[in-house]
């Protein structure tokens, strides 16, 4: 995971904040989280890292309070966490986005551009070798195909449980 993580973190994707290249501690976090996830089935799929969330955490879907009890929180981020708890499928997710580096400002995201989901890709891949990708939201879903889930943002909470709990099962067994 390590070689992967190095490769993340000198990749130049787009015009976006690569958020691995100037943290040991981002690029850490993800060696050990990817490690944690190496036999996950399924790979939950977002859009881009969120200025709240992967940006500051290094870890797609979470956020820095997630992880510290300090710092921004992100809400989609805890509406992910909260949902995976609640079905008791965490541990056979791995957690990713389309585009791993942040489109956007330190206060704000924007869409990814076409050229820049085309250079993130190999990274998608990688990580879907052996995992069953579950889409969440359009972008992702015009990238990879397969299972879609409603992104759980603007009232998408309860949508986005109930895609996820179609797609996996409620133990992750179907």
């Amino acid at each position: 995971m390590r070689n992967f993580v190095d490769a993340l973190a000198g990749a130049r994707i787009g015009a976006t904040y690569n958020q691995y290249a100037d943290s040991a501690l981002r690029r850490a976090r993800l060696v050990d989280y990817l490690a944690r996830r190496s036999g996950a089935r399924y790979l939950l799929v977002g859009e881009a890292a969120g200025y709240r969330g992967a940006r500051v955490s290094g870890l797609p879907f979470t956020s820095e309070r997630q992880l510290t009890g300090a710092g921004p929180a992100e809400a989609t981020a805890t509406i992910v966490h909260r949902v995976l708890d609640e079905l008791g499928v965490e541990d056979d997710l791995l957690l990713w986005n389309v585009v791993p580096t942040h489109p956007g400002t330190e206060c704000s995201n924007r869409k990814p551009t076409r050229a820049e989901v085309g250079e993130a890709m190999p990274f998608l891949q990688e990580l879907l070798r052996g995992r069953t990708p579950i889409a969440v939201g359009r972008l992702a879903h015009r990238a990879l195909g397969g299972r879609y889930v409603r992104h759980p943002s603007h009232g998408g909470s309860a949508a986005f449980r109930e895609g996820l709990l179609l797609s996996i099962g409620p133990c992750g067994t179907c």
